[in-house]
């Protein structure tokens, strides 16, 4: 427990003008033109100092990265390659604005607890701060908050625990609050880019041989599905909270275009053309059939 949670960010606008006053970026056009977390900034600068604060990405004319600030207090605009380009050739100085602010504020998490005839829980955990991320993020959100409701309908044996959090900081910090809650806990899913095009997948839970990972395989071959399979690691999502010292909860994750795997990852590209319900849908059926073959 030795992370600290980062001030509350709040933003009302960002932007930068050409010396003649025209909009080149804005932030009410794209929230993903800011970077997460920049603190507040009002100055001129000509292009040599302003393209150090710009951030896109090289062969990717279109895409928008996904950039984040959450530790270190500073600040800079995201733009496509197109875009990058046209600032350059615009006239400086250039006006740059950012409204935002940092201040002690709260994280905000969700938790949803459906009672079995067993007080032994199993854990569901999905993620909630990525803005403007569809597959890294709300699709994970859909997916859990239906079979929520499917389980629900079942009336299980085992019991659910649901909980929506800011991904890492969120997770730690609901650990630290629910240790005790956690004793409960057997086994866990988190639940993460699940509605991209490409092959559905698994993450191992952290011992290859737990029971988990031999009944997601199972429900995998059942449904005659040619999946892909990730060994556990510590670079991915909040697996790594939960699977820790003190818990060491085995947890896995069944995805569709797994984080990292997909070329619009972390950009303004990983959008509602790339994701859609129907492969939501697709990873919520893998997902309850799991839950039949836990229960």
């Amino acid at each position: 427990y030795d992370w600290t949670i980062p001030k509350e960010w709040n933003i009302k606008d960002a932007y930068i003008l050409d010396k003649n006053g025209d909009v080149l970026i804005s932030y009410k056009e794209n929230n993903l033109h800011v970077v997460s977390y920049s603190k507040s900034v009002r100055k001129n600068l000509s292009w040599s100092e302003l393209k150090k604060k710009i951030h896109f990405i090289k062969g990717k004319n279109l895409a928008i990265p996904y950039r984040t600030t959450y530790y270190n207090e500073d600040w800079g605009f995201c733009v496509n390659e197109k875009q990058y380009y046209k600032i350059k050739k615009a006239n400086g100085p250039y006006k740059i604005s950012i409204q935002s602010s940092l201040k002690k504020g709260s994280l905000t998490f969700g938790e949803y607890l459906i009672k079995g005839k067993s007080k032994r829980e199993i854990l569901i955990s999905t993620y909630i701060c990525h803005p403007s991320m569809a597959n890294d993020c709300l699709s994970g959100l859909i997916l859990t908050a239906f079979l929520a409701k499917k389980i629900q309908k079942i009336k299980p044996k085992w019991s659910y625990r649901f909980v929506f959090v800011p991904e890492t900081i969120g997770a730690v910090a609901y650990c630290y609050l629910n240790e005790k809650k956690m004793k409960n806990i057997d086994t866990g899913l988190v639940i993460t880019t699940v509605g991209g095009s490409g092959k559905l997948g698994y993450k191992k839970s952290w011992d290859n041989d737990h029971q988990i990972n031999k009944d997601i395989e199972k429900v995998f071959k059942s449904m005659k599905i040619n999946f892909i399979t990730y060994p556990f690691s510590i670079r991915g999502s909040d697996e790594r909270q939960y699977s820790s010292q003190g818990f060491k909860i085995n947890v896995a994750s069944i995805t569709k275009d797994k984080y990292f795997e997909y070329p619009q990852y972390h950009t303004s590209l990983d959008n509602l053309k790339f994701v859609n319900g129907k492969n939501i849908n697709l990873t919520l059926k893998v997902y309850f059939k799991l839950i039949k073959e836990i229960e």
